[in-house]
């Protein structure tokens, strides 16, 4: 099953750029790849972040979500003390659709379109 996540970090603070967008990166690759998901598209903004996955239809979407935020926040906030000044890294909101065949390729080109803003 496809999925389209948005969450962005508490206050919608822009603080993923740089070395910590990079390590989030890295740990949401880390977590797809223990849990056997493939991230087909992941964009990074200064205040939220698109996540296309490729998941597992036994495994509710909160789940999944709570897996994905709770190890990156934990990783962050542990490697850069600027974090810490937040009360959480993420708020406790999300945005979740799934995706079919057919609209799949819609939300890739909306994903990349962020990109250009």
């Amino acid at each position: 099953m496809l999925y389209h996540l948005i969450w962005c970090p508490k206050r919608r603070k822009p603080v993923l750029t740089g070395v910590v967008a990079t390590r989030l990166r890295e740990v949401l690759g880390e977590v797809a790849f223990e849990r056997g998901w493939a991230i087909e598209n992941l964009t990074i903004m200064p205040d939220h972040l698109h996540l296309f996955v490729r998941g597992d239809p036994t495994v509710p979407v909160h789940e999944m979500v709570r897996l994905f935020k709770g190890r990156s926040s934990r990783a962050l906030r542990q490697e850069f003390a600027h974090l810490l000044r937040l009360p959480s890294l993420w708020t406790r909101s999300y945005f979740c659709s799934t995706a079919g065949n057919v609209s799949a390729e819609a939300i890739q080109r909306y994903i990349e379109a962020q990109k250009g803003q």
